[in-house]
């Protein structure tokens, strides 16, 4: 499915925020909520990881939010370890809705996902965390090259979907299982992946729409090994 993609500012706790929109081509049939890597090492919105993110979901059918943090592209602020960005990704969650431009083309009731890729990983996390005290949880969940070991990433769901590469040199798979060994959360490993899924992005896609759709994310479910 063909989507599109329109920026604009609004405003956040911290100044105004920088906002991409994937649009779906037809009525959006859930809004997913897109993270980006770490920006004090160049993070942005327009990360392919996190793009490919986005444009999953708008793939599917869903429109994709990706914000700049603080600080970075047009919007303001500066890095707050994590904080302040969790604080800026749970009132975009509360704002978007309710922008005229997205309330015309949002039906109510509307499936809510969370992604978010390295650095985004952690805000995503806490931020699913943050909803869920508020007895408003997210129907997906999805990390990819999670933060863990670096940041302190916090318990997730059993059916949250953590995607890592084999030979992620930023942060390495051993941290991932450590931090979800103690809740028994499985990871998808990607063989032969680096941190950016040098490569691998198409495969990316296929498994976070498989995991969205539940369904295989391979074309040809009668293969044999």
């Amino acid at each position: 499915m063909l989507h599109s993609v329109e920026r604009q500012l609004i405003e956040g706790p911290a100044g105004r925020i920088e906002i991409a929109f994937d649009w779906p081509t037809g009525a959006p049939r859930g809004v997913a909520y897109v993270g980006h890597p770490h920006p004090l090492y160049g993070g942005t919105m327009d990360n392919k990881v996190a793009a490919t993110l986005a444009r999953t979901f708008a793939g599917l059918g869903w429109l994709a939010v990706r914000p700049n943090f603080r600080g970075v592209g047009a919007s303001e602020g500066v890095h707050d370890e994590g904080h302040g960005e969790t604080e800026d990704f749970v009132h975009i969650i509360d704002a978007v809705p309710s922008l005229p431009e997205v309330r015309a083309r949002l039906a109510s009731g509307l499936p809510l996902a969370l992604a978010g890729f390295s650095f985004g990983s952690f805000v995503a996390a806490r931020a699913a965390r943050s909803l869920a005290a508020r007895h408003h949880p997210v129907r997906h969940l999805v990390l990819v090259g999670a933060a863990a070991g670096k940041w302190a990433m916090p318990e997730v769901r059993r059916d949250t979907l953590v995607i890592h590469g084999e030979f992620d040199e930023t942060i390495p798979l051993k941290d991932v299982f450590d931090w979800l060994r103690p809740h028994d959360i499985p990871v998808v490993v990607i063989p032969g992946a680096d941190h950016f899924f040098h490569r691998r992005l198409g495969l990316l896609k296929a498994l976070i729409s498989g995991h969205i759709l539940g369904v295989s994310a391979f074309d040809s479910p009668a293969q044999t090994l």
